[in-house]
């Protein structure tokens, strides 16, 4: 099968305080933090890689992607939602490749991780990065209060999420309007579809606040 990677890079960098969007920030060898997801997926074999930007922000990546030498790919506008931008990177990929989600600020992701979600998608049609809770949790209650519920029962949700393209297409038309999805797995499971879970890495952050970001 085919094998797609769509970066996904719509952040605006409010919560990390900074006058740049978040995914151009540096990490501390001053490789600006989607250069460095870009790499990891470019350095797989037989991966077309789509890059989905806010239209504004096309002109910068596209020189960033000159002044760097990266590989061939496609950079396209996304969308008001999560959604939305991955559907429009959708639409270059064939109905029957595999297709690898990735935020473009998980910058630490593994080869051997995306490679893993990737032969389980081949599969199983659904497979989602994650890794157990280290914390205890609670939830919260109706009347203001809480209650602990079993630790080892709940999995914090990583990128990449790799599904058959047609099985991802298949449930963004089932979905509704005006249902908000914070990633794919969700959009897919709503439409019936049972999501495997890869084992992740506590190493693959999101980068989302200053705190995030290595010092040099």
């Amino acid at each position: 099968m085919e094998r797609y990677a769509i970066l996904v890079a719509g952040g605006s960098g409010t919560r990390m305080g900074a006058a740049v969007p978040k995914q151009f920030l540096p990490l501390a060898d001053g490789t600006p933090i989607l250069v460095q997801t870009f790499r990891l997926f470019a350095g797989l074999p037989r991966v077309q890689l789509i890059i989905v930007l806010p239209e504004a922000h096309l002109p910068l990546w596209h020189q960033l992607a000159n002044d760097y030498g990266l590989a061939a790919h496609h950079a396209v506008a996304g969308g008001p939602t999560r959604t939305a931008s991955v559907a429009a990177g959708m639409g270059l990929v064939p109905d029957d490749a595999l297709v690898a989600i990735h935020d473009g600020v998980r910058p630490y992701a593994t080869a051997d991780l995306i490679e893993r979600c990737y032969a389980t998608a081949a599969t199983t049609g659904a497979a989602c990065a994650a890794v157990p809770s280290k914390d205890s949790l609670r939830q919260r209650m109706p009347d203001g209060g809480s209650r602990a519920v079993p630790r080892e029962d709940f999995y914090l949700v990583q990128t990449p999420q790799t599904f058959s393209a047609r099985l991802w297409k298949e449930a963004l038309a089932q979905a509704s309007a005006d249902t908000v999805f914070t990633d794919d797995a969700s959009l897919v499971e709503a439409a019936g579809h049972t999501i495997a879970l890869v084992e992740g890495s506590y190493g693959n952050i999101k980068i989302t606040t200053p705190e995030d970001l290595p010092r040099g």
